[in-house]
């Protein structure tokens, strides 16, 4: 059994599912919706108790996971959804201790997701040409107790990147494609690459690039997520979905002798995009 301790951050979320992330303080207060906690009567209670505040009305003292620390960041672009999230971790196969790249910082959700499983070991390295970004990223860590796992480059990445070898990168960038030979530089051979792109043009473009690159095991992914009414009786799906949010590419990058030559890849090319013509008619 944990207890809540001074300077925790703490989830306190009523019977409807509403939370508030707060950091324990003596002395501190939360005021809600259904009456006023004192910090001092949390403080030394066990995590997952109910608490009440002083009109009665029930509260749970929970411990947020990183799903509500990304959720809950202070935004001021678009962040990737968690169902995106969990895939991008698996397909780049993020572990404690690693060394992971991401170009275009934006709000830090990713940042959040990766600086969490890579661990205390680990290291994050995100760049960003836009330091008001990466200030609200700096901040949203901070909060979730992880600022120290990441370092944060200001700069615009067509220069390319300090690092030579990467075990895995993830670019989230509005034109990755001009990018891609950077990335690979970046990158060890046979690490892993992923990237988030909005439309199908731009996965095309995307892909020609990498191929033009030496990426190979091209995947293009998109995720669905369908949450379903908690009641048993009337188990059904929840009348809206959270459903495109963007395309998911992800590729490995290839060592010098592993490449084909260019008219190999040309013709490979050109037999395949045949081939899927015919098959249109």
């Amino acid at each position: 059994m944990i207890n809540a301790s001074t300077n925790d951050l703490a989830q306190i979320m009523d019977s409807d599912g509403r939370y508030f992330l707060v950091r324990l303080a003596p002395g501190g207060r939360l005021e809600t919706h259904r009456g006023v906690l004192m910090h001092d009567n949390l403080i030394g209670v066990p995590y997952g108790s109910k608490i009440l505040t002083h009109l009665g009305r029930p509260f749970y003292l929970l411990a947020p996971s990183i799903h509500d620390l990304i959720v809950e960041a202070k935004r001021q672009s678009q962040i990737l959804f968690p169902k995106d999230l969990g895939f991008i971790l698996m397909k780049l196969n993020v572990r404690p201790g690693m060394i992971v790249l991401e170009a275009g910082t934006g709000s830090g959700g990713l940042t959040l997701a990766l600086a969490n499983a890579v661990g205390p070991t680990g290291r994050v390295i995100s760049y960003d040409v836009r330091p008001d970004m990466q200030n609200i990223a700096r901040r949203n860590l901070e909060l979730a107790g992880l600022l120290d796992r990441v370092t944060f480059k200001l700069r615009d990445i067509k220069e390319g990147f300090d690092e030579t070898d990467a075990e895995a990168f993830f670019l989230d960038v509005p034109n990755p494609y001009d990018y891609c030979s950077q990335t690979h530089r970046a990158l060890r051979g046979g690490g892993h690459f992923g990237c988030l792109v909005p439309t199908v043009n731009q996965v095309s473009d995307l892909l020609t690039s990498l191929q033009r690159e030496w990426f190979v095991l091209h995947e293009v992914i998109e995720i669905f997520v369908r949450n379903y009414k908690t009641v048993p009786a009337r188990l059904r799906p929840v009348d809206r979905m959270v459903a495109h949010t963007g395309y998911l590419v992800f590729a490995r990058p290839v060592i010098p002798s592993a490449r084909e030559q260019p008219e190999e890849i040309t013709k490979e090319l050109t037999t395949e995009n045949t081939e899927n013509t015919e098959k249109d008619f």
